[in-house]
């Protein structure tokens, strides 16, 4: 019997594992929050399959996504992630992150936990979408547009709503599975 994934998913072992076990479930962990805020920034203009095949390196090269850690990260500190093959090596992206965990850690002093301010964009619930193919899956919405517009305004970089949109699918804000997909439903039950 052939399991039925999105289109998107491929064949390669950690695209799918990572359809399967992760993509569109709902994330309420300060932590896992930032990681994935982080990967989908360092994704800009490079393939999906990049940062996943990184992301072991990253979780080493920046202390597991511990905000507090990365908000204290120092010039000694750019410069060592910088010269890591194992990371996307781009300044901007590096100092992205730092600057996000920054600003995340006084957006928890704000709310009470990033959990609680980056779910308020869908209203604490996940979109559940019911799309047939890859191709009505949007870029973005206005939601991703809110977040977007609020994340800059508040500090976050690298945070279009395309990134944003991509974020929300990441960490379960939306059900993009499409419906054929042996885990929209199961996911639109989280």
């Amino acid at each position: 019997m052939t399991i039925e994934r999105c289109e998107w998913a491929g064949t390669d072992p950690l695209y799918v594992s990572y359809h399967d076990e992760e993509w569109g479930v709902p994330v309420h962990d300060d932590r896992h929050l930032f990681e994935m805020l982080v990967l989908e920034g360092a994704q800009a203009g490079l393939s999906w399959s990049t940062i996943l095949k990184k992301r072991e390196n990253y979780r080493r090269a920046f202390d597991h996504f511990e905000p507090e850690r990365v908000a204290a990260y120092d010039d000694a500190k750019v410069t060592a992630l910088l010269a890591d093959p194992g990371i996307v090596r781009n300044r901007l992206k590096v100092n992205a992150a730092i600057a996000n965990a920054q600003t995340l850690l006084a957006v928890q002093k704000e709310f009470g936990s990033f959990d609680a301010y980056i779910w308020q964009f869908v209203g604490g619930r996940p979109r559940q979408n019911a799309f047939h193919s890859l191709a009505e899956i949007p870029a973005e919405t206005p939601e991703s547009q809110a977040m977007s517009k609020d994340l800059k305004k508040r500090g976050f970089r690298f945070v279009g709503p395309t990134i944003c949109y991509a974020f929300m699918q990441a960490v379960g804000m939306v059900n993009d599975h499409v419906v054929a997909c042996f885990r929209h439903d199961p996911v639109s039950r989280l």
